[in-house]
C-alpha cells in the first residue's frame, strides 16, 4: 500500500464545457489548474483514482536547485520561489520549509564531479557550495563516517508529498477549479484537426484545449492518439521511520542512501544511487533512445523481467472512446517495494549516521517514476494536435519542480509570456534532430 495522503472529495457535478481540461491529480495537474484558475480560467482536473495517490505523495520531498540539469535550471529556481510562498498562496500546509540539501562525496572524483556542475550553474548565481569534512559534521550532528566534501545549497528545501498535492487541489477548487476524482478520461474529441473535448467515463466535456499531466501513463494515452511520447518507468522504493529526535535536520544523500526528515518527527529514507527497471515491451521499443542514460548510469540500474512486461503486453495500446479505457483497470499504480533497495539504503544511511541503526521502520512503499531519454521533461504544445499540451516524463525531479511546470504549462496553454523558456521542453526534440542526451553532471 502507498502512505496515506490528504484527501480531496470530488466535485459531484461533471460541467458540460470549461475553457481547459486536465489530465491527472499529481502535483504537475493539481500546480496548473491552481495557476489557470488564478488567471480566471475555467478548469476541470480529472483524476482516473485519488488526488496524488501515485508518485506524487510516494517520491522524497526534496525541493532542490542544487545539481539539476542547467537546461532545467531556469524552472528549478522559478519553482523554488513559488515553493517559498505556497503555503501562503494556497491558505493550507504544505510542508514546506527552507532545510538545506546536501550532496556527499565519498572520492575526489564525486568532488570534481559537483565542482564541474558549480561551473555551470555560476551565471544563475546559486548559493550552491563546496564545502569540507569539518562543516560536514557542524551541520549533520551525529554523522561517523567520513566523506572527502559535499555539495552544500542552504537555500534548497522539502515539502510533505502527502499534503502538498492535495493542499494545491483545494486551492484550485477555491478558485473555481472543478476536482473530479474517479473520472478517467477515455480520449480527446477533436474537430478540423484541434480539441474541442473529452470524452471521460461519466460524460463528456467540451472544451479547448487539454493539458495531459498523467505521469506514467502518459505515454499510454498519447499512444491512442496516434502521438509517439518516448516515456519509460522506473521503480523507486522508499521507506519512512518513526520518530528520530536527534537525526540531522539538513536533507542529506550519500552513495545508497537519500534521507528528508519529516514534519512528523521520522525520516523518509530511498536510495541515491540504485533504480529497478522492469523491462517490459516498450524497454525494446525505445531500446535506441535511451542507450546514451543507460550508459551514463549503467552502475546505478538493475534490471529484471517479471509480472510488469506480461502486464503491459496484456495492456490494451488502443481504445474506442465508448468503451473501457486501461485507466479505469488500475486507479493507483500501487507497485510492491524492492525490498533489497531499502534494506541496502537502510543499512548505508545507518553506517553515516549510526543513529538510524536501530529505528523501526514504519511503512516502506514505490511509485513509478516517469523518465524521459534525456531525463528532462516534455512540456509542450503538440504541434498536430492544436490544443492539446503534455506536461510529463520528469523523470523524477517532478515533486520539486511541479510548482514551476504548472506555472509554465498554465501560461503556454492560454498563450501568455511564459515564465521560462520552454524550447528546451519540447516534444518535437525527439523528431527533429536534436538528439536530446542527458547531462551527465546532472543528478
Amino acid at each position: 500500500m502507498g502512505p496515506r495522503v490528504d484527501s480531496v472529495p470530488s466535485d459531484e457535478a461533471l460541467p458540460t464545457r470549461v475553457d481547459v481540461v486536465i489530465v491527472g491529480g499529481g502535483i504537475i495537474g493539481t500546480s496548473t489548474a491552481l495557476f489557470l484558475a488564478r488567471k480566471g480560467v475555467s478548469v476541470a482536473l480529472c483524476e482516473k483514482g485519488h488526488i496524488a495517490h501515485e508518485q506524487s505523495s510516494r517520491n522524497w520531498g526534496w525541493c532542490r536547485k542544487m545539481a539539476r540539469d542547467p537546461r532545467e535550471l531556469p524552472l528549478a529556481i522559478e519553482s523554488l520561489r513559488i515553493w517559498e510562498g505556497m503555503n501562503e498562496m494556497v491558505e493550507a500546509e504544505t510542508g514546506f520549509r527552507t532545510s538545506g540539501i546536501m550532496y556527499l562525496a565519498e572520492t575526489r572524483a564525486d568532488l570534481a564531479r559537483f565542482e564541474d556542475w558549480l561551473d555551470h550553474a555560476r551565471q544563475y548565481q546559486l548559493d550552491s557550495r563546496i564545502i569540507g569534512s569539518a562543516e560536514i559534521a557542524r551541520r549533520l550532528p551525529g554523522i561517523a563516517k567520513e566523506y572527502a566534501g559535499a555539495l552544500f545549497t542552504a537555500t534548497d528545501g522539502k515539502a510533505e508529498p502527502q499534503m502538498a498535492g492535495p493542499a494545491i487541489a483545494r486551492a484550485a477548487r477555491r478558485l473555481g477549479a472543478t476536482i473530479l476524482t474517479g473520472c478517467a478520461v477515455r480520449g480527446i474529441e477533436t474537430a478540423a484537426g484541434r480539441v474541442v473535448g473529452v470524452v471521460t467515463e461519466r460524460s463528456r466535456i467540451a472544451c479547448g484545449s487539454v493539458v495531459l499531466a498523467g505521469g506514467a501513463w502518459s505515454r499510454l494515452f498519447c499512444g491512442n492518439l496516434g502521438i509517439e511520447l518516448p516515456q519509460l518507468s522506473v521503480l523507486a522504493s522508499v521507506m519512512r521511520t518513526e520518530r528520530l529526535d536527534s537525526g540531522p535536520e539538513i536533507s542529506a544523500a550519500g552513495r545508497l542512501f537519500g534521507y528528508r526528515k519529516r514534519m512528523d518527527g521520522g525520516y523518509t529514507v530511498s536510495s541515491a544511487g540504485e533504480r529497478l527497471v522492469d523491462l517490459v515491451p516498450d524497454s525494446f521499443r525505445l531500446f535506441r533512445q535511451y542507450l546514451p542514460a543507460t550508459r551514463i548510469h549503467w552502475k546505478k540500474l538493475h534490471f529484471r523481467v517479471g509480472r510488469r512486461f506480461v502486464d503491459e503486453w496484456k495492456t490494451p495500446r488502443h481504445w474506442n472512446l465508448d468503451a473501457p479505457s486501461p485507466f479505469e483497470h488500475v486507479r493507483v499504480l500501487d507497485p510492491d517495494p524492492d525490498r533489497s533497495v531499502i534494506e541496502r539504503a537502510r543499512a548505508s544511511i545507518a553506517e553515516a549516521f549510526p543513529a538510524f541503526r536501530n529505528i523501526p521502520i514504519a511503512e516502506t512503499w514505490a511509485g513509478m517514476i516517469d523518465v524521459m531519454p534525456d531525463a528532462i521533461p516534455v512540456i509542450s504544445a503538440v504541434d498536430k494536435v492544436p490544443g492539446f499540451f503534455i506536461a510529463t516524463g520528469f523523470s523524477g525531479h517532478g515533486f520539486g519542480i511541479g510548482p514551476g511546470a504548472g506555472r509554465l504549462i498554465a501560461e503556454m496553454v492560454i498563450g501568455a509570456t511564459p515564465v521560462v523558456n520552454p524550447t528546451p521542453f519540447r516534444l518535437s526534440r525527439f523528431t527533429d534532430g536534436s538528439n536530446p542526451k542527458p547531462h551527465p553532471l546532472a543528478s
